[in-house]
């Protein structure tokens, strides 16, 4: 089987395109590096001669702020779109969307919005789509773990709300394993939250953090949520991923129920104290 792997080159891409390689599919990676430019796929016409020979696409391009003239409405809504009308106009059925836990009704940043605008997009096609709904996706390369990371190093841990946020973490690696199940599932037309095996508040998931690193337990300094805000509003220029609506979803919560996951992958996802 050949797939279209799109973001091939970046943390969530680049873990499934070694997945997919050692099942044996073979992947044509679809990003920048290969010639790709997302900002520039905006129409069915530009991604019809991608689409040659191709049996499957999985569309895992995605940021979380935007930054340098990337933006949501390009890479999460507009050439996606046109990606999922090219399948379904050549006849590419099987597509696999990597959307984003509160992509869905209740969506209220332009993050969020931009992903569900894409999965309904693709959701109204005569396809066999899948789209999974990942919680914080944590694992080896990852840019959000390595922050949460430096975090959890200080000595004291300085989290808004004192870090009472759930948040349901889910490694890469069953991510990746969801999306392999997409692709031998006899049926799609599935939309799947993809999260770890229980919530956890923020504080807990960084003192698990700490203890992987062999640290000790570090005091928890209770940040107001005013003033978490007014420093990200500052912040988010030195380090774009403290943008006070990336806050704002945290402070909402990033939990689901585990249950249709683990009945799709036949196995309870990795739990963070037993993640690799």
């Amino acid at each position: 089987m050949r797939v279209l792997l799109t973001g091939a080159s970046g943390f969530i891409g680049g873990h499934a395109r070694r997945a997919l390689d050692r099942a044996g599919y073979a992947v044509v990676p679809a990003d920048r590096r290969h010639g790709v430019d997302f900002d520039r796929m905006l129409t069915v016409e530009d991604w019809l001669p991608h689409l040659r020979d191709i049996d499957a696409v999985i569309n895992s391009v995605g940021i979380i702020v935007e930054w340098r003239g990337k933006t949501f409405e390009n890479l999460h809504q507009r050439a996606p779109a046109a990606l999922f009308r090219a399948c379904a106009r050549v006849g590419v059925r099987r597509v696999v969307q990597i959307s984003a836990l509160g992509a869905d009704e209740r969506a209220f940043t332009r993050y969020q919005r931009s992903k569900k605008a894409a999965d309904d997009v693709l959701r109204g096609l005569p396809l066999e789509w899948f789209v999974l709904r990942p919680s914080l996706v944590y694992g080896e390369g990852g840019a959000s773990a390595a922050m949460f990371r430096r975090i959890a190093r200080l000595p004291v841990l300085p989290l808004a709300g004192a870090g009472r946020q759930f948040v349901q973490p889910v490694h890469v690696d069953d991510l990746v394993a969801t999306l392999l199940q997409c692709l031998r599932s006899a049926s799609g037309r599935l939309t799947l939250d993809v999260v770890g095996p229980r919530p956890l508040t923020l504080a807990e998931w960084l003192r698990v953090i700490r203890a992987r690193l062999g640290r000790a337990p570090a005091p928890i300094l209770a940040v107001p949520w005013w003033l978490a805000m007014a420093f990200a509003s500052v912040a988010r220029f030195a380090l774009p991923i403290l943008h006070p609506d990336n806050l704002r979803m945290l402070r909402r919560g990033n939990t689901a129920d585990v249950a249709p996951l683990t009945a799709f992958l036949g196995r309870p996802p990795i739990g963070v104290e037993d993640s690799p």
